[in-house]
């Protein structure tokens, strides 16, 4: 049974960055820049998020649709405690586990085995809990004797495979996932989503990022559809995931994605 009981608070919470134009400029630059008054490095300001409201209690499924630069991996980012609001407050009750930056925790040089207790100790385990999972997650991996290689020789696929198992043997209050579902073989993700419904029986709360809406359909209650940093509807996930797309069906003819149809403009726009 879960130590709290799983809730996620996010009050009038907004995220700003500020980052140089260039990290580095030449001393010609420089000077030029000093001759002309020119700002010699400017500030850029991006609102990653703007003024988010949002609760999730235990037991719900929540899908974070939205396009490219909306928002959705800096949401899952700031709920996990990667990030700290700019503005607002942020109450996130329960154990997370999170999906997503999947070199995060991982030591190249080691092997799969050894990465398996370094990034279950990042997500809250001990060298015990991770002595009785660890068959367990290489079982799932599928990975046989690679397991006995240093992760550096790992393809993507690869390490997307361990980084899952690893991450969803250990039952965590609060899942958060960034679009690695598609990633792997196509065996491999039958399996992933197989795993995903366990863990969604039993889980406190998910939170899900996908390209897939359909996958989205089925997994996930509630939709949450970000635009521009900014929650544009919250609700049921037909009716979120309905009006995404005719939001984007209606401005097709705007977004340049060199693809003949609405349903293709879809497709590229939903990371």
């Amino acid at each position: 049974m879960p130590s709290v009981i799983p809730s996620i608070q996010l009050d009038h919470v907004s995220m700003t960055f500020k980052i140089r134009q260039q990290y580095q400029i030449t001393f010609k630059e420089y000077l030029l820049r000093r001759m002309s008054r020119q700002e010699r490095n400017p500030v850029t300001t991006i609102h990653a998020l703007r003024d988010v409201n949002l609760n999730i209690a235990t037991s719900e499924r929540v899908a974070v649709i939205g396009a490219n630069g909306s928002g959705k991996s800096t949401l899952l980012r700031l709920l996990a405690g990667v990030y700290h609001p700019t503005r607002g407050k942020r109450r996130v009750r329960g154990r997370v586990s999170s999906l997503f930056e999947l070199n995060l925790g991982f030591e190249m040089e080691s092997t799969g085995w050894k990465n398996m207790l370094y990034r279950g100790y990042l997500q809250g385990e001990t060298p015990r809990t991770m002595r009785k999972k660890t068959e367990a997650i290489a079982a799932f991996s599928g990975l046989g004797r690679f397991l006995d290689l240093p992760v550096r020789y790992y393809s993507a696929g690869m390490m997307v495979r361990l980084a899952f198992s690893i991450a969803t043997a250990i039952q965590p209050e609060i899942l958060l996932v960034d679009e690695v579902l598609s990633a792997g073989d196509l065996a491999f993700q039958e399996r992933a989503r197989k795993r995903m419904c366990d863990i969604m029986e039993t889980a406190g709360i998910v939170v899900m990022v996908s390209h897939d809406l359909e996958s989205l359909r089925g997994f996930c209650e509630r939709g949450v559809w970000l635009e521009k940093g900014q929650v544009a509807k919250d609700g049921p996930i037909d009716e979120v995931i309905d009006a995404y797309v005719g939001h984007v069906r209606g401005h097709a003819g705007s977004i340049d994605t060199g693809r003949p149809n609405a349903e293709a403009a879809l497709a590229g726009t939903a990371a």
